[in-house]
């Protein structure tokens, strides 16, 4: 019995830490757009560290990348660039690869 019980102590420890992870990941991964999509719109270095948090804070309307897409999507338009949903897309997949790198050179 107290080895089903510490097995399930165990199962439950690497839930939350691969949950945890996943966050931390998203997070990096959303100030990576964040600065991508303020140098697509010759932000200076002061803008650029307010989108950035913008970008990381739009990522907690809703389950998903739906969210933060729609908001690069909106700004990216509004300033008059030449950046298409699907080129969002790609640069999330991209900055997803590069959160994960970079999160395990920390490790």
């Amino acid at each position: 019995m107290t080895n089903f019980k510490d097995r399930e102590r165990a199962e439950e420890a690497k839930f939350a830490m691969d949950e945890e992870t996943a966050f931390r990941i998203a997070a990096r991964r959303n100030r990576l757009l964040g600065e991508w999509a303020a140098g697509v719109m010759n932000l200076t270095p002061e803008e650029t560290d307010a989108y950035k948090k913008a970008v990381v804070q739009a990522d907690f309307e809703e389950a998903g990348d739906e969210d933060v897409i729609r908001k690069l999507l909106g700004d990216l338009t509004a300033a008059e660039t030449d950046v298409s949903e699907s080129d969002i897309r790609t640069k999330l997949e991209e900055m997803t690869i590069e959160a994960k790198r970079q999160m395990m050179g920390e490790a």
